[in-house]
């Protein structure tokens, strides 16, 4: 009889350096092997219903003590009863085509004021427009074109609708150069006379509407699947955002902590807890250069995605996958078992396939 190495290739009773391809064959071996470490009875429905019921528990508890505050909708009444020549002035620029969501870009408009890219590339003008939007159409003169019972509100946008566009536009510009010198009188808006044509009419109409609440109702799109659409009057509120940094809606979020700087994402509302999950999101908006940038979303986006990418590969990135082998942190977790079997076992204490992969072992060679 003679003595021979478990390891491949020597069987001179030496031990030899497994190459890693060796080490995860002998390691799938072992793991395939029938359990031979200890058996203790375990109720799983049990166990389940009673981490349902503290689940609940805790999750009414949490929800009473740190549940967000019901904070009233932001809505274009509200606005345009608190800051009506704001709400006016920015209603023009949607009018006249210079407002945010009317220069955009995809996937509202043509634009190109939002468009981002990275490298030339942009995702933006590879998808296209697929949610076509005319702020002036959309967002004034068809909500206007409800409004029944008002002759000369009639008779305006007759006019307006047939003009050509410079005039138009010098209807705008005239109306612009008036408001800012407007005042509330008697809860009315009073603006200089000018040569502005049937803007003035049309826009206090608007204004009377969406003070009303009529507004509101006009600009919620309504189709067959998805009966509440908010992206008209989302737009619209934020157009005040850009162009207004003392605007209702801006105060607004300044005082709920919502700006970027303040790392809105990560709040609700005011200093509730709000969605921790996506703090790396917001972290790379106050770094640079995305924190200056331009195309800040769209870096972002790349960077989050490479991070994503990575995660979803780790399995397979040689060093970064041994990390756990490295670094044994199940060995706490599991450290009652460690302590009764060891290091050695490899979870099959006693059996010889239970051998670690690391070591030799010797046997009888007839």
């Amino acid at each position: 009889m003679s003595t021979a190495s478990a390891t491949p290739g020597r069987h001179d009773g030496t031990a030899t350096r497994l190459t890693p391809r060796q080490k995860r064959a002998l390691r799938r071996e072992a793991e395939a092997a029938p359990w031979e470490g200890p058996h203790r009875r375990y109720d799983i429905l049990k166990e389940g219903a009673i981490a349902l019921m503290v689940v609940v528990i805790l999750v009414a508890v949490l929800a009473i003590l740190f549940s967000s505050p019901d904070v009233p909708p932001v809505t274009l009444q509200a606005w345009s009863s608190a800051q009506p020549i704001g709400f006016t002035q920015i209603a023009l620029s949607e009018l006249e085509g210079t407002s945010t969501s009317a220069t955009y870009g995809p996937p509202y408009n043509h634009g190109s004021g939002s468009v981002q890219d990275i490298y030339g590339v942009s995702i933006q003008r590879a998808i296209g427009v697929t949610d076509p939007i005319n702020p002036a159409k959309d967002f004034v003169l068809d909500p206007l074109g409800t409004v029944s019972g008002q002759p000369a509100l009639k008779a305006a946008l007759a006019r307006y609708g047939s003009a050509d566009q410079p005039t138009r536009r010098s209807w705008d510009q005239a109306y612009g150069r008036a408001l800012s010198a407007a005042k509330m009188v008697n809860s009315q808006l009073v603006v200089p006379p000018g040569n502005y044509g049937p803007v003035g009419t049309m826009l206090t109409s608007f204004l009377s509407m969406a003070r009303s609440g009529g507004l509101d109702a006009q600009l919620v799109a309504h189709s067959a699947f998805y009966t509440t659409n908010y992206t008209n009057p989302l737009l619209f509120i934020g157009d005040s955002a850009v162009a207004q940094p003392s605007s209702y809606w801006n105060k607004i979020v300044t005082a709920q902590k919502m700006q970027s700087h303040q790392w809105g994402m990560m709040n609700e509302t005011g200093s509730w807890p709000g969605q921790p999950w996506l703090w790396l999101y917001v972290m790379w908006y106050q770094v640079p250069p995305m924190s200056t940038s331009s195309n800040g979303d769209v870096e972002v986006i790349a960077i989050m995605t490479i991070l994503s990418l990575g995660l979803v590969f780790v399995p397979f990135i040689p060093g970064i996958r041994d990390l756990p082998r490295w670094i044994p942190v199940h060995r706490l977790v599991w450290k009652d078992y460690y302590r009764t079997y060891g290091s050695t076992s490899n979870g099959h204490p006693g059996g010889a396939a239970a051998a670690p992969i690391e070591s030799t072992t010797t046997g009888v060679d007839n």
